[in-house]
């Protein structure tokens, strides 16, 4: 029997109480009840899903980009802080591992230029270096990237 929207108690349940939502949710997927899902709503918690997953893995990757070339390139500052980037570089490459399966690996592979372009801006503001001493396309492979010892040197 299929229940209207309008009779859906997990529609109202969605306002009050996500979490509760959440678990009602998961229950009726695990016993197969799928005529009791509010699909409405659970379509846009996959949606949301999604991109904070792919925004997650997009901003561990930036911070690797702009600390290897922070170590790279900002040559004033190097002695001081090649450590301290070279410690977060491990860091997020640590916790972007952690977080990449199949699907987000090929959405970095798609977006590695704009998430590199991004970070040559945030590197030149926060640096005052020059735009064009940094190479126009990504120089790192997602390979290089990925890999917990790589640095460019």
């Amino acid at each position: 029997m299929k229940i209207s929207p309008l009779e859906n108690p997990l529609k109202s349940l969605y306002e009050e109480d996500e979490h509760l939502w959440l678990t009602e949710t998961i229950k009726l997927l695990k016993e197969n009840r799928l005529e009791r899902l509010d699909i409405e709503n659970l379509i846009e918690e996959l949606e949301d899903l999604s991109k904070r997953d792919k925004n997650q893995v997009e901003s561990f990757l930036r911070q690797i980009i702009i600390h290897l070339l922070l170590l790279q390139y900002w040559t004033a500052e190097h002695e001081y802080n090649y450590r301290h980037w070279q410690g977060e570089i491990a860091t997020f490459r640590v916790q972007l591992n952690r977080y990449l399966t199949t699907n987000l690996k090929q959405h970095l592979l798609d977006n590695r230029g704009d998430i590199y372009q991004e970070s040559v801006f945030i590197v030149t503001q926060k640096t005052g270096l020059s735009l064009q001493i940094f190479p126009s396309i990504c120089p790192y492979s997602l390979e290089q990237l990925l890999d917990k010892s790589w640095l460019p040197y």
